[in-house]
């Protein structure tokens, strides 16, 4: 088998290489591959929890300048699926083919990045079959935490692949669009070689619950509380909107928007008609004082405690024109993504100080049901379709595993199990195992890249400070008066003068020692490693160390 990635086995034989979400949560990119033609099912962002200023990530598309890319392929419009969209459009000029919510979406996000100009979006619906390429496609209904959910079938010479995609299975979505069971069992009559399913709940037993559960709790607390109640919520799930907004005229409240990522949403869902609330339902924040409090619902977001989300500035008293008071109750409809757990208890702590009641799925189970799938879910697609391979998605290492087993006890005897970077070919014998291929991550700030350099500066600045030292020598590179040392973040006040007394005492030192020729860079780098040498001995750290030189020629 050759090591190249764009040779496969046989001609017609195809390639999965999972770019990104699996062995991870997010940032879900998967590469199909074709006798060197390609397909991107999703492309998404996660982001990045170590306080570094960075905005968001998404998969290294290196790999796909070594195929020919033909088109993105959307099954879903949330934001670890379309939002490294953009991106890859500025480096590859390709269609981008998907259901309407999704698409009204990502062309929001286009404009925001001034690349909707040259963006070929082609909206597609469930069962209607399409071409690109070597591949022939469709997108099959299924439930989830947001309208328009799809799962992905692609026809090609080695059979039947399924990509499910995001799903769970909802036997009431609020908006009536039904998990396509009849679909996905006739695809299982007529075989599937491959299935490809979100693994992201593959520890849970069971199912995961209707949406329709959470309206039973979200009335019984509107009904009961006399002050202001506050839900937050993920902006995405437009069947919690469209809930909460029958619940508020049941229950005489006006509905009020505390956050721009739900804005964004409304003005989708509307234009795609899967909202249809009044106009008068709605009350401008800004006048929000002119109602009583008992008529108001506040939806919000950041139930991932995002210090400059709605529910942060609530609980901080910062904004501008809501502030909570004893009687209100702010409404948690969200699950906690694993590692946010510290901050979001601190800022439920912080609302509980305040006197505010607060209710989440400890207080009541039925105020959030997931939008993946339970074990019962899983096991239901398997057996739909049947397939003859399988491989997990979307997911840990730990989740990937679980599902694979799961597959296992379905009767599925062809399971491979991969991460980012590893891949395998689908042939007429089944799965065998491909090269491996570069598989990373790049970090934006402000639409830009940050390179590794930088990210590690930043790291650096972050864990022990930075100092910076401007120095002024003569033409000959002779100091002319002592160096000026500056801090930030490194030591108290009550330190600093003698921490920086000795660094400068030190950099006088080293450049004394330093032979000629004394160039600025020879000069710089001197100080760089006194600086180092001298506050790192005495705070066990070493701060990023700033050397700014000026030259005296007269």
């Amino acid at each position: 088998m050759s090591d190249d990635p764009r040779v496969p086995p046989a001609g017609g034989d195809v390639r999965i290489v999972p770019l990104g979400g699996l062995g991870e949560v997010g940032m879900n990119c998967l590469a199909v591959v074709v006798d060197g033609r390609a397909i991107v099912i999703d492309c998404g962002v996660t982001f990045d929890g170590a306080e570094l200023g960075v905005d968001v990530v998404h998969a290294d598309f290196s790999f796909l300048d070594t195929v020919t890319l033909v088109a993105v392929i959307v099954t879903h419009g949330h934001e670890d699926h379309i939002g490294a969209i953009p991106y890859l459009l500025r480096r590859h000029d390709v269609p981008v083919y998907g259901p309407p919510y999704a698409l009204t979406l990502l062309r929001e996000k286009l404009a925001e990045h001034e690349v909707l100009t040259h963006a070929r979006l082609h909206e597609v619906g469930t069962r209607a079959r399409y071409t690109v390429g070597p591949f022939e496609l469709e997108h099959v209904r299924v439930t989830h935490s947001i309208a328009d959910a799809t799962s992905l079938v692609i026809r090609t010479k080695r059979g039947i692949v399924i990509h499910t995609g995001d799903f769970k299975v909802d036997e009431t979505p609020p908006d009536g669009e039904a998990f396509d069971h009849e679909r996905f069992r006739e695809l299982g009559d007529e075989g599937v070689a491959l299935l490809m399913s979100d693994s992201t709940n593959a520890e849970s037993d069971g199912f995961s619950g209707s949406e329709a559960i959470v309206g039973g709790a979200f009335e019984r607390i509107l009904s009961t509380v006399e002050g202001a109640v506050i839900v937050g919520l993920f902006a995405s799930n437009v069947h919690r909107l469209k809930l909460l907004g029958e619940l508020a005229r049941k229950t005489h409240r006006r509905i009020v928007i505390v956050g721009r990522s739900i804005h964004t949403h409304l003005k989708v869902a509307r234009a795609t008609d899967y909202l249809d609330w009044p106009s008068d339902l709605v009350f401008p924040v800004e006048r929000i004082r002119e109602l009583p409090r008992r008529s108001v619902l506040a939806l919000a977001t950041g139930t991932q405690a995002e210090t400059q989300a709605a529910l942060a500035k609530l609980s901080r008293d910062e904004h501008p024109h809501l502030s909570l008071e004893p009687g209100d109750a702010v409404v948690f409809s969200s699950r906690v993504i694993p590692g946010n757990d510290p901050e979001v208890y601190a800022l439920m702590s912080a609302l509980l100080r305040r006197g505010i009641a607060l209710h989440t799925r400890a207080t009541d189970r039925e105020l959030h049901v997931s939008g993946h799938g339970y074990r019962g879910e899983q096991r239901h697609m398997l057996e739909l379709v049947r397939p003859r391979a399988f491989i997990p998605l979307h997911g840990t290492r730990v989740q990937l595993e679980r599902h694979a087993r799961l597959a296992r006890e379905t009767g599925v005897g062809d399971i491979r199990v991969l991460e980012n970077g590893e891949t395998a070919w689908l042939t007429n014998e089944g799965l065998q195992s491909a090269p491996r291929v570069h598989a990373g991550r790049v970090h934006r700030f402000a639409k830009r890249e940050l390179t590794e350099e930088t990210l590690k500066a930043r790291k650096g600045i972050a864990e022990a400070g930075v100092v910076v030292a401007s120095l002024v020598v003569d033409a000959k590179g002779a100091l002319f008066g002592a160096p000026l040392l500056d801090e930030r973040g490194v030591t108290s006040d009550r330190e600093r003068a003698t921490l920086l007394a000795a660094a400068t005492k030190e950099i006088v030192q080293a450049l004394a020692e330093l032979p000629p020729p004394l160039t600025d860079e020879r000069i710089a780098e001197a100080a760089r490693f006194a600086i180092r040498r001298s506050l790192g001995k005495a705070l066990g750290k070493r701060p990023v160390p700033i050397v700014q030189i000026a030259r005296k020629t007269t």
